[in-house]
């Protein structure tokens, strides 16, 4: 359970919500919901005990399993299966178990062996204590429905995707127990089947949960109460209700405040007509300048409220002049210790080509544009760079920020010859006003991130485009600014999405299917692959 008191956020100089009140209880399902940069994200850091509030309190009762956007924790030498099995403390105890069994075979004397039987048997014990064997089945078969086989779950954490590290972040949560889930964009890196089966995991769950995901279906099918941030006016609104009831009410609140700001705006406009009036005599010229002065407050606040509202206006750059064929790889192949992550990849981007990689979670996609992008060695075979070549990366993870830097150094650091004054205007473009270009990388949401690595693809004139899900995180009107972009871009774009919209906005002439690397023609049946993508 949690109850929020008085709640307060700041981030350097801006406040992002104040005088926030409410509770979680168990079966309380809710959604919390706002435009980008709103300070969801941060919200559900605060609740997590992640970071510290400006003021208020957070009063927090049994376990809270926090999903954040860029899951980083734990020991990466750590099998997968352990990380997630350690959220009921059977992880480390199956490790001892494990070693207490081969020191056992080992023993050189039966004083020493039957010590070690000893010791495995109260491992054993403590083992079953904790759920043993049959929990050990639950954590399979979640991490089964998360498209996570065995041969994943045995892996050292160090040597999976940022996809498949994040899906077991989200099997760790799912399987804790925990009393409240706190999810930031749970489905991103899932395909649809087990998109599927995680609302219906939601839907049965008990306890208390908060969802932040641009996927309508799992916020319409799960939620019963929605959280709605408000960044103009810095607080939340609380509807107690499920999702379409939500949608009718806010478009009924829109209404309303549509007609209050026209009705604002016609009384601004009478204070202006009548301080012209008076400001021709001169004993009602104080007057005169207090009426001006009112309407102009009047119609700044409208202002604020239309600054609030705005999109990031998103155009990819004119791409650099360049020869016929881009770059070209040649026998590319990747393994991690003995996993074979792909074999023999051959590709050439040719000028304004556009390409979609397609293939499972962890067929090799995001290692390859890695790899195309000089981000990370193959084991075997070359990247042929060609005349001119400037590559533009957008990393699902965003490692392309560099997060001690500021907004404003990161942009200046991709395009040396931007000013100041210049890189501002582009980041005003992207949403990024006043001091909020001062801030460093590291403390901006995901949606910001996203924002901050699109602008700086902006400024890059690269002439191919590496992107990899550029989509995720990000609100319905900025996802249609970034597949507006992809439309009209001029360069090569090579695509790894599981958003069907972007690959229908790219119009792709040919698909790469991984990790077996088949090159095709693309046709629209393809569109069923993405979905299992």
């Amino acid at each position: 359970m949690l109850a929020v008191h008085d709640l307060e956020i700041t981030v350097g100089a801006r406040t992002l919500m104040s005088e926030v009140n409410f509770r979680v209880a168990d079966g309380d399902k809710i959604g919390l919901v706002g435009r980008n940069g709103a300070g969801k994200t941060t919200l559900t850091k605060v609740l997590a005990g992640w970071t510290q509030a400006s003021g208020g309190s957070i009063d927090r009762s049994g376990e809270i399993g926090y999903l954040p956007q860029d899951p980083r924790t734990g020991d990466p030498e750590q099998t997968a299966r352990n990380r997630i099995l350690d959220a009921r403390g059977l992880g480390s105890v199956r490790d001892r178990l494990a070693e207490a069994a081969t020191l056992m075979a080992e023993a050189d004397t039966d004083e020493e062996r039957d010590r070690m039987m000893r010791r495995y048997a109260q491992l054993d014990d403590e083992f079953v204590m904790l759920g043993g064997y049959a929990a050990e089945s639950e954590a399979a078969a979640i991490a089964s429905n998360l498209s996570l086989p065995d041969r994943i779950l045995d892996q050292p954490l160090k040597t999976l995707s940022g996809g498949q590290r994040r899906r077991i972040e989200l099997a760790r949560i799912l399987f804790s127990d925990a009393d409240t889930m706190i999810l930031d964009e749970p489905t991103n890196h899932l395909d649809l089947d087990s998109v599927v089966w995680l609302r219906e995991f939601l839907k049965g769950y008990r306890g208390g949960l908060i969802v932040i995901s641009h996927d309508v279906e799992l916020v319409g099918e799960t939620v019963n109460r929605v959280f709605y941030l408000d960044a103009n006016r810095q607080v939340i609104d609380v509807y107690n209700m499920g999702w379409k009831q939500y949608l009718r009410q806010r478009e009924a609140d829109e209404e309303r405040r549509k007609k209050e700001r026209a009705n604002i705006e016609k009384k601004a406009s009478a204070l202006q007509q009548q301080a012209a009036r008076f400001g021709a005599k001169a004993t009602k010229a104080a007057a005169a300048h207090q009426m001006q002065r009112r309407a102009e407050q009047m119609l700044g606040s409208l202002e604020e409220v239309r600054s609030a509202d705005r999109v990031a206006k998103l155009r990819f750059p004119t791409p650099a002049p360049v020869g016929k064929t881009p770059v070209m790889a040649r026998g590319l192949s990747k393994s991690y210790g003995s996993l074979e992550i792909f074999t023999g990849v051959d590709l050439a981007i040719d000028r304004g080509s556009r390409v979609v990689v397609l293939g499972l979670n962890g067929a090799g996609k995001t290692t390859l544009l890695r790899i195309l992008a000089g981000v990370d060695d193959s084991d075997t075979g070359e990247i042929l760079p060609g005349h001119g070549l400037k590559i533009g990366y957008y990393a699902q993870e965003h490692e392309t920020l560099d997060v001690a830097r500021s907004v404003l150094e990161n942009m200046i650091s991709v395009s040396q010859h931007l000013t100041d004054t210049e890189a501002r205007k582009v980041l005003g473009s992207f949403l990024f006003s006043g001091d909020d270009v001062h801030k460093p990388a590291g403390v901006l949401s995901g949606g910001e991130k996203t924002r901050l690595a699109l602008a700086m693809l902006v400024v890059s004139s690269a002439n191919v485009l590496l992107l990899d899900e550029p989509t995720n995180n990000l609100d319905p009107a900025s996802r249609e600014q970034i597949l507006d972009a992809l439309a009209h871009y001029e360069g090569a774009v090579v695509l790894v999405s599981h958003d069907e919209g972007a690959v229908e906005a790219l119009n792709p002439e040919r698909v790469l299917i991984m990790p077996e690397a088949i090159e095709d023609l693309w046709t629209p049946d393809y569109f069923d692959l993405i979905e299992m993508n």
